[in-house]
């Protein structure tokens, strides 16, 4: 490869193993890093992948010039990092994979503030269904509601969360959980869960769900027009017409975890922004919770 740029070019196609998939983070068109892949492979004199309308498959030089690659891309991040110790404000672009209940109700505000402190600072708050990979680097660092069970990952707690079932406020009221299958139940799609943790039909002893979505932030939307489902206690402030019920029979928790990859251990940028994302997500989940519970149903 000549230059670096060459090098990210390549390392995008390869993570995403398609252009589409790598065109998005690179700001380019998918013609245009074809035309690039396709100029890489003539300066090296052999095929870097072999494509196919399923994607781009690396061939075993492109498996080796990758791992180069992804070595070098971690020496020039530690560099650049360098020259960041002794800076007081964080520059450059790190992105946040997140499960939606936190990207949508949590980590804008915490990024925000963050952002305020670092003005050269560019974040940017991945929203998938779905575990983010770090390893073909989707995102800089996760949060997840799992710590990961193998890889070659860090992993920090953030803070515990609680959740809780809601319903509207001028709803019939609920006697106990055995009302619940007179009502419309909201809850995730059930072959869509992508953790356990997320899977709660069991607790409110129901076998299915009437309004389904894989995304939190459209499950509280079905809420509020009608039903009843497992909500996270920080974000009912975000929806006031509705309201906890059924808080002693019902009250879960689970936590959120930061996941990063071994090989940013040393990088100081990662690891203070990590440090801000951890202290504002703790602060957020407390300020909204608190919020949440002056407004719960009292038990029955």
């Amino acid at each position: 490869m000549d230059n670096w740029d060459d090098m990210r070019v390549f390392l995008a196609v390869a993570r995403a193993e398609g252009l589409s998939g790598a065109a998005p983070s690179l700001k380019m068109d998918p013609s245009t890093l074809g035309r690039r892949i396709a100029r890489l492979e003539r300066a090296v004199g052999a095929a870097l992948f072999v494509k196919s309308p399923q994607g781009y498959a690396l061939t075993d030089l492109g498996e080796r010039m990758k791992a180069r690659a992804a070595e070098a891309e971690i020496h020039l991040t530690h560099a650049r990092d360098e020259g960041q110790c002794d800076a007081t404000a964080l520059t450059g672009q790190i992105r946040i994979g997140a499960p939606d209940g936190a990207a949508n109700f949590l980590l804008p505000q915490v990024c925000a503030a963050i952002q305020a402190q670092n003005p050269a600072l560019e974040v940017q708050i991945l929203a998938l269904p779905r575990v983010v990979n770090l390893s073909r680097r989707e995102a800089d660092m996760a949060v997840t509601v799992s710590p990961p069970a193998a890889g070659r990952l860090t992993v920090q707690k953030i803070t515990d969360y609680q959740l809780h079932l809601a319903m509207r406020a001028d709803a019939p009221p609920l006697r106990c959980v055995a009302d619940l299958k007179e009502r419309q139940i909201v809850g995730y799609i059930p072959d869509m869960i992508f953790d356990k943790e997320l899977d709660y039909l069991d607790v409110i002893d129901a076998d299915r769900v009437q309004m389904a979505s894989n995304s939190v932030a459209v499950q509280l939307q079905m809420i509020r027009q009608s039903g009843v489902g497992i909500v996270h206690d920080f974000a009912l402030p975000f929806a006031p017409e509705l309201r906890m019920v059924l808080t002693d029979a019902v009250a879960l928790a689970r936590s959120f975890y930061l996941v990063r990859h071994t090989s940013d251990r040393r990088s100081d940028r990662l690891a203070r922004f990590a440090q801000a994302l951890r202290q504002g997500m703790q602060e957020e989940v407390a300020r909204l919770e608190y919020a949440a519970c002056l407004t719960a149903s009292p038990p029955i």
